[in-house]
């Protein structure tokens, strides 16, 4: 049980949450009709995603163990509870899992999870030391989690599943929110960091700027996501005379998320580190929220 529980620190639990109910979520849209339903597909994408994911949140905590025990010294590594060779292990299995997957299910389908984990890799390793930058950062978490998972992983599997590579609207319309999104997720993990990424001269947004300017931008970004889905919803609403079920739910969950988002935003002071600790944790509820109300409203209407 000991080892099971460190596994699972190292994992980092909120982003392996992030991945199951993103793929089960594409999982469903693709799978909408009985006839196309492939569980199967299923569980071998949700292999691939959290096997993958392990990859590239252990290679971060490998590289950053100094910058973690004055950060994250909870942490596995950080903490003494694993060591970096048992480390390394579970990473290069979990990469091997992930890629042999993939491509037993398509050569496509491998070429995004190799270009998702050679940028998981830049992210963390030399000589590219993405996460130097906050743009950099923003960039490589964005493309991974908004564009190759969401988008590039839909078109493979609805090519498989429908013979087709057409994204629904809908789709693109949460795909776009997922990037924004994952850009502010990266900005707002550095806001607790501080203090170890000035010492390691770790270039993000909250120690260049400030961390008030930083949450200002963030939920602004966040927000016209938000009010752009809310809009589109609108529109497809009022066009109607009889509106489909999945949109109706789509607005009234958006609307609903974007009401509990700006209270939210009141919520943290900057001056106490367990308020932005515990800001961070809901900001990713929100994360899986998201793709909660797209799950709900393709249940409805299946």
């Amino acid at each position: 049980m000991k080892a099971l529980t460190t596994l699972w620190k190292f994992s980092r639990p909120h982003t392996i949450i992030g991945s199951v109910i993103s793929i089960f979520t594409l999982y469903v849209i693709v799978c909408c009709k009985p006839e196309s339903q492939c569980l199967s597909y299923l569980l071998m994408a949700l292999s691939i995603g959290i096997t993958c994911n392990i990859f590239i949140v252990g290679i971060n905590q490998i590289a950053d163990v100094d910058i973690d025990k004055i950060n994250k010294p909870s942490l596995p590594i950080a903490s003494g509870e694993l060591s970096s060779k048992h480390a390394k292990i579970i990473i290069f299995t979990a990469l091997f899992i992930s890629l042999g997957l993939a491509l037993c299910i398509s050569l496509y389908l491998f070429g995004i999870i190799v270009l998702a984990a050679a940028i998981g890799w830049a992210y963390s390793m030399p000589p590219f030391y993405l996460k130097k930058h906050h743009i950099t950062a923003a960039l490589a978490i964005s493309m991974v989690r908004g564009v190759l998972l969401n988008a590039g992983g839909f078109m493979v599997f609805n090519y498989l599943v429908n013979n087709t590579l057409e994204m629904p609207e809908n789709v693109k319309i949460l795909t776009l929110f997922i990037i924004a999104f994952s850009i502010v997720i990266s900005w707002f993990k550095d806001l607790s960091d501080m203090e170890g990424d000035a010492k390691y001269n770790i270039k993000t947004c909250a120690i260049l700027y400030s961390p008030k300017t930083v949450l200002i931008i963030g939920h602004l970004l966040v927000a016209s996501a938000y009010l752009f889905t809310i809009y589109m919803k609108c529109v497809e609403f009022f066009a109607s005379e009889f509106p489909a079920i999945e949109t109706r739910v789509l607005l009234v969950g958006h609307i609903a998320l974007f009401a509990l988002f700006i209270i939210n935003a009141f919520s943290i002071q900057l001056r106490e580190q367990q308020s932005i600790k515990k800001f961070y944790k809901r900001f990713w509820w929100f994360f899986f929220a998201e793709y909660v109300v797209y799950l709900l409203a393709y249940m409805v209407k299946c």
